[in-house]
């Protein structure tokens, strides 16, 4: 059972439906022009994609996690960008949820999140900063707080309404902040150029006494326990749909190649059974990275139902969460990688025509096993195998400003 055929299950609405399909439309042109996917970003908004997991009455689907991922495995199949695009806004969208509609601040979150808009990511910094501490910094004026920095891989921002920001006071305390983008203040550069994933938007943003309300100041550890769980999750989500994306092309093409070689098997490339094996092979990844994404999802599923238990019980769920989505990663980078490789051994080298770009399965998958690698994901999975070691929830990244030994 393919994406698509997962999708038609949970009866979306029509227009959200619509937005996905029509998602995939330009996606070669996009990927070959390296054009931003604003129209289709706004289309996809409007039609419901960023409030799948708001309650109906707030405006939103009111869908679990396990049904979310069937949503956005299609869209990545689409376009692997766009999923990527909302992972900031799905992680913003989670902490409302996991507080509450009975809370104050929460619900008018979820409200606005109901009524179509959009919040991205701005939390890792370049170079120095961000490695035990933000060089991100809020501070009090007479004019209300204000904080000032620079973010890179600033996901989905230049698409999007609002930036979480992670950020310190000026006590030194870790905040997550949510600031209005469009304002003075928020400038966002379009200049990611990384040779996978190239119209996320995971340029730089630059926060210049960029104005912040009172309410939406709040520590980051008081944020949803499962954070990187859940932005590792939607990497996880990439890769299923580009293993789908993939089969899709390979059988695609194979199916109507003509040429063929004369110590082929038959003379019809779609019936050579070693051409059907290659084929066969990339389905199976695909089948196997959808399985394994659909499993980190009930686990997600899980631990978002511990938000009204004990902390103990809490904990347990969110350490399960964090060794799901890294054993996931650790065991699906090597078939997705060899899957959107294998592509070429089925199709020649007709296959590496620029135009068809069949190498941005593989350069997007490449670029996404990058993120948060897999060696140190499953060092930790060894450790609370071997000692008992809780799994590392929030982390940075950057230089460090000393040397330390190990």
């Amino acid at each position: 059972m393919n994406a698509r055929m997962y999708l038609s299950r949970l009866h979306l609405p029509q227009e959200l439906e619509k937005a996905i399909s029509e998602a995939g439309t330009n996606a070669l042109d996009r990927e070959l022009d390296r054009t931003l996917a604003y129209r289709e970003v706004r289309a996809l908004a409007e039609a419901g994609l960023g409030r799948l997991r708001v309650p109906e009455e707030l405006g939103g689907l009111g869908l679990d996690w396990v049904q979310t991922t069937e949503v956005l495995v299609e869209l990545a199949a689409q376009d692997s960008n766009l999923p990527q695009i909302f992972r900031g806004h799905l992680a913003v969208q989670e902490d409302a949820l996991w507080r509450g509609s009975d809370n104050e601040s929460a619900r008018s979150w979820l409200e606005r999140f109901g009524a179509g808009e959009l919040a991205g990511n701005a939390w890792t910094e370049p170079g120095q900063g961000g490695f035990d501490r933000s060089g991100t910094v809020l501070k009090h004026t007479s004019r209300g707080p204000v904080v000032n920095g620079v973010k890179y891989y600033t996901t989905g921002s230049i698409f999007a309404d609002w930036l979480d920001v992670t950020a310190r006071d000026e006590a030194g305390y870790e905040l997550g902040l949510l600031v209005r983008r469009d304002q003075p203040g928020v400038a966002i550069s379009d200049d990611w150029n990384g040779f996978g994933q190239r119209t996320t938007g995971s340029g730089s943003a630059a926060l210049t006494n960029a104005a912040v309300t009172h309410y939406e100041v709040r520590e980051l550890t008081d944020r949803f326990p499962y954070q990187t769980a859940l932005y590792q999750h939607i990497l996880l989500i990439v890769w299923a749909g580009i293993a789908e994306a993939a089969v899709r092309d390979i059988a695609q093409t194979l199916r109507v190649r003509k040429r063929t070689y004369s110590h082929a098997n038959t003379l019809q490339p779609a019936s050579d059974p070693q051409l059907l094996q290659a084929v066969g092979e990339v389905d199976a990844a695909a089948a196997l990275a959808r399985a394994q994404v659909l499993a980190t999802a009930r686990a997600l599923d899980e631990a978002f139902a511990t938000r009204k238990l004990s902390r103990e019980e809490q904990d347990r769920a969110v350490d399960e969460v964090e060794l799901a989505t890294g054993r996931a990663q650790v065991a699906l980078h090597k078939p997705v990688l060899e899957a959107t490789s294998r592509i070429f051994d089925a199709l020649g080298a007709s296959g590496t025509n620029r135009g068809k770009s069949l190498d941005r399965h593989w350069r997007n998958a490449r670029t996404v096993a990058s993120h948060n690698p897999w060696v140190y994901k499953a060092r930790i999975a060894g450790d609370y195998r071997v000692n008992g070691t809780a799994p590392v929830r929030l982390w940075s990244v950057g230089e460090p400003q000393e040397t330390q030994k190990v």
